[in-house]
């Protein structure tokens, strides 16, 4: 049909629709990309299914009539700078919010507010989960058409904080985000981030305002900062990249897939070094256990004395902490345990069930380490643990000692449904040497000779390893099975499979930490 042919009222429609697109603003589009960045619309374009995007409040411009032309807030900030709607990503159901940096850089406005609450609501009622592509300025002070003093009573960030253990949501972040923008990333279950990321609760306007000086854009909270303090789960080098990331993420929580190639699972009978004090890394053996090419590390520069990450085992979306004895011995700290503890949460929220894999001293001790608060921090871990009714596997690959490896399981032995260990391992309420000069001070204290007396430790150390070992403690029946290694994978597989056909009972409503 021509565009002769159609009624005037359908022509201005396909016109000013045509105006909410990139081929509409060349000049912007093309600054974006000679910045390496893409479009709002690129991204959510790569993101979700071919058709499947729904768009709400396409029309919306910028609340700047008093100041700015009709025509010109038409053609320059198409949707108000916040695209927005529902869509498919691999087939399954999702929302998808981007802020569009070549609106206003970005910032929020007056009606985008509006169009959130719309959202967030129909993310609550639909059971969205949820992707935003938060890049941006902040909060927007030139919008004129709103009667406003503070713009306090936003219910935005109130709504989006609420969906908080509800539905899964993804932040991902390029360039700069600062102030409300920073805000909806930070209460976001993850945050995926490009390397050239700057993410702030103030952006230099506001620092310089608050009189702390003039602060580039790109130094307010660059990933060489925010990878390490744990604010960003994921680096990646671009957008396309962040995409990728979000959607293998996303797939996590909607549920299994089909089975894949499986590592050979004879290796695991070496990975872990006779040695107990031989340091070893943990991530082979996460990514042998694991379907091939299906684990995501999470936060992986911030406490990595304790690992984090989301995979598949046959088929099925699993959530693992392990200790790195790379880093402090794998010792448990202060951030270790928060680390931990809110990805327990994350898990628990979402039905992914947890494997913990154990290689742990305990907890981290003595002064330093109380001055961050260990206490307190330390035991997040534990009540986490307490909390969870996914199911939890315990696999002991060397030492299980103390109260750390307590906390490991969920804060006992008994407390997954399956516990295992490796021929290796060794199970005590302490580390043994430790114990042993603990246990047997005054009779070490009586031998003159220092000598000697290293050689005694030395020797009450071996009985108490050989004490200490799985079988032992097997026999006692500590633990349920001592087990092959190359068995591991196949026994996790039919303990999550056996649990997954009884409902899980229901967990009381919590919210999951932005820690």
């Amino acid at each position: 049909m021509s565009d002769e042919s159609l009624h005037d009222d359908l022509a201005e429609l396909l016109r000013r629709r045509a105006l909410t697109q990139d081929a509409a603003r060349p000049d912007a589009v093309a600054r974006r990309h000679d910045g390496g960045a893409r479009t709002a619309r690129e991204n959510i374009d790569d993101l979700v299914d071919p058709g499947s995007f729904v768009e709400y409040g396409r029309f919306a411009i910028a609340a700047q009539r008093q100041r700015r032309d009709l025509d010109d807030l038409i053609a320059r900030t198409p949707a108000d700078g916040l695209v927005a709607g529902t869509a498919r990503i691999d087939g399954a159901a999702c929302a998808v919010l981007s802020y569009d940096y070549t609106v206003l850089a970005g910032t929020q406005g007056a009606l985008g507010h509006r169009k959130k609450d719309r959202l967030f609501d129909l993310i609550e009622r639909m059971q969205l989960p949820t992707v935003f592509f938060a890049e941006g300025g902040g909060g927007r002070p030139g919008d004129t058409d709103y009667p406003t003093v503070s713009s306090l009573e936003v219910k935005a960030f109130a709504l989006w904080a609420a969906l908080s253990g509800m539905v899964p949501r993804i932040a991902v972040v390029n360039g700069r985000c600062f102030a409300g923008n920073a805000v909806i990333a930070g209460a976001a279950d993850l945050i995926v981030a490009t390397e050239n990321s700057s993410i702030g609760m103030g952006g230099p306007a506001m620092i310089a305002g608050g009189g702390l000086g003039d602060v580039a854009p790109d130094d307010v909270g660059p990933v060489s900062v925010q990878a390490p303090n744990g604010v960003v789960d994921v680096v990646v080098s671009d957008e396309a990249h962040a995409v990728a990331v979000t959607r293998t993420l996303l797939g996590y929580f909607t549920g299994p897939a089909s089975p894949c190639a499986v590592a050979d699972q004879n290796a695991l009978r070496t990975m872990v070094p006779e040695r107990a004090r031989r340091a070893y890394p943990i991530g082979p053996i996460i990514q042998t256990l694991a379907d091939s090419g299906t684990v995501t590390f999470l936060r992986e520069k911030f406490a990595p004395e304790m690992v984090t990450a989301l995979a598949r085992i046959d088929g099925r979306p699993v959530g693992i902490i392990a200790n790195n004895t790379m880093v402090k011995a794998g010792a448990i700290t202060a951030a270790a345990s928060d680390k931990a503890a809110r990805f327990l949460q994350l898990c628990n929220a979402f039905g992914i069930p947890v494997v913990s894999l154990v290689d742990c001293p305990g907890y981290m001790v003595g002064p330093a380490a109380e001055a961050e608060a260990l206490v307190r921090r330390g035991s997040r871990l534990l009540v986490a643990g307490a909390a969870l009714t996914v199911p939890l596997v315990a696999v002991i690959l060397r030492r299980g000692y103390g109260l750390g490896a307590q906390a490991m399981c969920g804060g006992s032995l008994h407390e997954p449904l399956l516990t295992v260990a490796w021929p290796g391992a060794h199970l005590g309420p302490m580390g043994l040497e430790g114990a042993v000069r603990l246990g047997l001070r005054k009779e070490l204290e009586a031998i003159a000779d220092e000598h000697e007396r290293e050689q005694a430790v030395r020797a009450a150390t071996a009985a108490a390893e050989r004490n200490a070992r799985a079988l032992n403690s097997a026999s006692m029946f500590e633990i349920d099975d001592v087990i092959d290694p190359a068995e591991t994978r196949t026994l996790i597989a039919a303990t999550l499979a056996a649990a997954a056909a009884h409902p899980r009972p229901a967990a009381t409503r919590r919210f999951v930490d932005t820690w």
